[in-house]
C-alpha cells in the first residue's frame, strides 16, 4: 500500500515539478549554441541575426498555454532584446491545445 502512495507522489511531482518547454534556445556571447524542440527556420534565423548584432547570453523558453504560446526569458537577456525576439516570434506556428479565452 505504501508503494502505491509513493508512486502517486512521484507521478504528481513529475507532472508539476519538471520543466517542459515546447522550445528552448540557449545563447552564449551572441551565438545560438543549442536548441531543443521544433525551431521554425525563419524564427531561428531571426534570433541568430538579433544575437549577432547585439551579443547576449541566456535562454529563451517557449511554453504552450491555453491562450497560445508564452515566451520566458532568462535574466541575462536585456529588455530591448526580449522585445525584438517577441516581435519576430511566429505565433501562428505554435498552435494552442485548448480553447481561447474570451
Amino acid at each position: 500500500m505504501l508503494y502505491v502512495v509513493l508512486i502517486g507522489a512521484l507521478l504528481i511531482f513529475w507532472l508539476v515539478g519538471v520543466d517542459r518547454p515546447k522550445l528552448k534556445l540557449e545563447f552564449k556571447d551572441g551565438e545560438l549554441i543549442k536548441h531543443k524542440g521544433n525551431l521554425p527556420p525563419a524564427f531561428g534565423h531571426s534570433c541568430k541575426e538579433i544575437a549577432h548584432k547585439n551579443p547576449f547570453s541566456g535562454t529563451v523558453k517557449v511554453y504552450m498555454t491555453r491562450a497560445g504560446a508564452k515566451l520566458k526569458f532568462s535574466k541575462g537577456i536585456p529588455n530591448k532584446i526580449q522585445q525584438r525576439i517577441r516581435n519576430v516570434f511566429p505565433h501562428q506556428g505554435f498552435k494552442s491545445h485548448g480553447k481561447k479565452k474570451a
